[in-house]
């Protein structure tokens, strides 16, 4: 009876698994186009699952070693019982292999079961706490359907009961393992998820790769929206992407907005753009809500707008862009590209960007940096240095990007600073002075996609009049974007952080140092140096070379907590329970160190804004600068005079 019961209910499962699945591919298909190689990304994803996605998951180590038994044994068990149930083919060496491949399963289940006895609260509950249970209830029913077929129990074991029992929980099994990857539960991420590492927007992602940089929109294509006002505004593999959330909430606890009590879960966010897919509400939404918004209140479909339907601009406009939510996404979802492509639209045909952002926009256009200072105020802070203009030289070695850092009383220490080692260094380097201008880093992540393509393409066109190797800056935002992010309109070059420089003046022996006569140290990596760009080590290695032992905070790396100033989030400036420079600074105390390393103005910015009493700090290029030895230093020092602040809206 058994023989006549499984192959029927195993086909019927796939049948209705496959119907499933074009269900699927036709919610994702309302997106617009998106080139992938189709055959190539199918060919590569299961080396994109085995390595990449592991390299992600294989940080929690419990769930790296559960995930490998559980659906590796689960994916044997499958194809084995459709082999050995399915099509009848009752070998005793594909039954013993079955045995193995469920109980290999049943283990691993065992331990997803545990972490759901008690889960942490980023973890979704719901449909998701019956996964266990349906998980040990597929691999055991067809453990012991499987005994006779194996020759451990004679064919015809067991009455009309066990029959029965075996029948249900096949059928109970095989609903939540294949149904379910197509039609909706838990185990839908199995299917996009595969499918989503076959053709993810940024293939650029896997083997080894880094890809940050954000889109270019076509602003000369009429028929494309400026970015995403409906859920099918998206393309179709970001679509796809959103549906292989297995909401683990590792992006939630990891989120700076989150913890501040601002209104943004880029879990909710993701799971809010899946139910704009088919279209419904967020009432059964079975994990932590945005803060202070009630879940069940928002829901939409794929053609209606996304803001005050699916979600609130708010929740949009609380992201500080650190990419901490898709560093540790295991499913590689771009959370940080959905976010900008729903700003982009609130931006530019809305005209919609909150409290100082239409402000700073303004001060853009009209003077080429956010502050809204006059441009020929630029140089102000070098007017004693004696600085080559690379309109003079028309070439250079090292061209020093300023950044609008110029126009800040704080970060003029910084500039002067690295001025000063890199004339110690008796590096041939030149500014641009009056003829640089904004990056458009702010700009971009604000949404304004023409404002920062404007100030790019004139930035790009500034600098092919000129000759040099490469460009320094002690900007994070600014090398981001020059970067990773020029090159998609033509310019390309090659670009370092100070940092990186100096490890590397450091390392030929160029500049001579003495050693850090202060007190303890910290640093602080920035989101855009470290996550967006893999540079966690050079500004190590210079405290090191200065005799600095650093005192490492609990989240630092690529889980450094953001300081709270990127994405235009004080510009923006949503309210939540606390501020993020605040947490951060509760990070730096748990340390005990009496002085913050920093590489990155606004990061400086941020924290120099909490209140005292807190430690000291001071970019790497001071730290340097004070390190030299004066009789080696090859110039006469710079007198870096302590200066108060200039209150601007964008730092």
């Amino acid at each position: 009876m058994l023989n006549t019961l499984l192959p029927v209910l195993l086909f019927t499962a796939l049948g209705l698994a496959v119907l499933g699945a074009l269900r699927r591919v036709r919610l994702w298909r309302q997106g617009r186009p998106s080139k992938v190689d189709l055959i190539g990304g199918l060919l590569a994803m299961p080396r994109r699952y085995l390595v990449d996605l592991h390299h992600v998951v294989g940080r929690d180590k419990y769930m790296s070693n559960t995930h490998v038994a559980t659906a590796g044994g689960f994916v044997l068990s499958a194809l084995l019982a459709i082999l050995v149930h399915g099509f009848g083919l009752h070998n005793q060496i594909l039954g013993y292999a079955l045995l193995v491949a469920t109980v290999l399963m049943f283990g691993g289940a065992l331990f997803v079961y545990k972490r759901r006895l008690n889960p942490p609260a980023r973890l979704s509950k719901g449909p998701w706490m019956r996964l266990p249970k349906s998980l040990l209830v597929f691999a055991a029913t067809f453990f012991i359907a499987t005994l006779p077929v194996a020759g451990i129990l004679p064919e015809g074991t067991g009455g009309w009961i066990l029959v029965a029992l075996l029948g249900l929980g096949v059928v109970w099994g095989v609903s939540e393992m294949f149904l379910g990857m197509t039609w909706g539960g838990p185990m839908k991420h199995a299917f996009a998820g595969a499918l989503h590492l076959a053709w993810h927007r940024r293939a650029e992602r896997f083997g080894g790769g880094r890809s940050t940089g954000l889109k270019p929109l076509d602003l000369e294509d009429r028929s494309a929206p400026l970015g995403v006002e409906k859920p099918k505004d998206f393309t179709w593999n970001q679509l796809l992407g959103f549906d292989a959330c297995v909401q683990c909430g590792k992006c939630e606890a990891m989120c700076p907005a989150f913890a501040a009590g601002q209104p943004l879960n880029p879990k909710k966010l993701i799971q809010d753009m899946v139910i704009g897919l088919a279209g419904g509400t967020d009432a059964r939404f079975a994990g932590s809500s945005y803060p202070g918004k009630p879940i069940g209140e928002h829901g939409g479909n794929p053609h209606q707008p996304i803001v005050n339907g699916l979600v609130d601009a708010e929740t949009l406009w609380s992201c500080t862009t650190c990419r901490a939510c898709v560093e540790e996404c295991p499913m590689m979802i771009e959370h940080v590209d959905a976010i900008v492509d729903m700003r982009r639209h609130l931006t530019l045909e809305k005209g919609a960007t909150p409290n100082k952002g239409a402000e700073v926009l303004d001060n853009l256009i009209a003077t080429d940096n956010p502050g809204g200072f006059a441009p020929g105020g630029r140089m102000n802070w070098a007017a004693d240095l004696n600085l080559t203009l690379l309109s003079e030289a028309k070439a250079t070695d090292v061209l020093f990007w300023v950044g609008d850092g110029a126009f800040d009383m704080r970060n003029q220490r910084t500039l002067r600073a690295f001025v000063k080692v890199l004339k110690a260094s008796g590096v041939d380097f030149a500014v641009l002075g009056l003829e640089e201008r904004d990056s458009g880093d702010v700009a971009r992540r604000l949404g304004d996609e023409a404002t920062f393509q404007q100030l790019a393409l004139r930035n790009i066109q500034t600098l092919g009049n000129y000759a040099f190797k490469r460009i320094v800056t002690c900007d994070p935002h600014s090398f981001h974007v020059l970067k990773n992010e020029y090159g998609a309109l033509g310019g390309m070059y090659q670009v370092q952080h100070h940092s990186t420089y100096i490890a590397e003046l450091i390392a030929a022996s160029k500049l001579n140092l003495g050693q850090h006569k202060g007190g303890s140290v910290t640093y602080h990596d920035p989101c855009y140096l470290g996550r967006y760009n893999g540079e966690y080590e050079a500004p190590r290695e210079v405290l090191r070379a200065l005799g600095i032992k650093v005192r490492e905070m609990q989240r630092s790396g690529f889980r450094s907590r953001c300081c709270g100033g990127g994405g235009g989030a004080p510009i923006t400036d949503i309210p939540g329970k606390q501020r993020i420079p605040d947490m951060r600074m509760e990070d730096i105390r748990e340390t005990e160190a009496e002085l913050v390393a920093v590489g990155c103005p606004q990061c400086t910015a941020m924290l120099e804004g909490v209140v005292e009493p807190r430690p000291l700090i001071k970019d790497l290029a001071e730290l340097v600068a004070d390190a030299l030895l004066e009789e080696e230093a090859g110039s006469p020092a710079v007198k870096v005079q302590p200066a108060r602040r200039k209150p601007a809206e964008v730092h």
